[in-house]
């Protein structure tokens, strides 16, 4: 009972955490717009995005552009280019959180799992992520790949808050 319940408990865990694999990823499936906010923003409406980004992930473990600036309360569409060989991928969080799940995915990379705040990009491929930025702050986006993460592989969003005349 106590061992059932701790594994339980584990996959509770382990599950919101993210996950990588090499395996190609397809267009994100068609469903309804979460509504759970996290400290970052929220999964924005595409009808409603104020403007697309386009962001390119290349195999020098770099994202283009390297940062961004953004608007509280703005939604982004981003359109996620991966020009390189290798797989890569855009996941939006805190630097905190990012680092807390590179190290997750160095232990177990064949985790899956599909959130809106990430696209899998397969080579040659793009995705896309509509993003609401709810909350002004420094925020990043990274590529959570094993390894890529820690060559370098992270971007920063500064989010001004709303009546910031910047």
């Amino acid at each position: 009972m106590t061992r059932t319940l701790v594994m339980l408990m584990s996959l509770a865990i382990a599950a919101p955490a993210l996950a990588h694999s090499e395996k190609p990823h397809g267009p994100k499936a068609a469903r309804a717009i979460s509504a759970d906010e996290y400290p970052f923003g929220r999964e924005g409406d595409p009808k409603k995005a104020s403007r697309t980004v386009r962001v390119d992930m290349s195999d020098k473990m770099r994202f283009t552009p390297a940062s961004l600036s953004i608007k509280q309360g703005e939604t982004v569409k981003f359109v996620v280019k991966n020009s390189g060989k290798a797989m890569h991928e855009m996941v939006i969080g805190t630097m905190k959180e990012l680092k807390e799940h590179a190290e997750l995915m160095r232990k177990h990379p064949n985790m899956e799992h599909e959130e809106p705040y990430m696209a899998h990009v397969s080579p040659g491929k793009s995705e896309t992520i509509t993003w609401q930025f709810t909350k002004a702050g420094e925020f990043h986006y990274g590529c959570l790949v094993p390894g890529h993460f820690e060559a370098g592989m992270v971007g920063r969003m500064s989010v001004t808050p709303k009546g910031d005349g910047k």
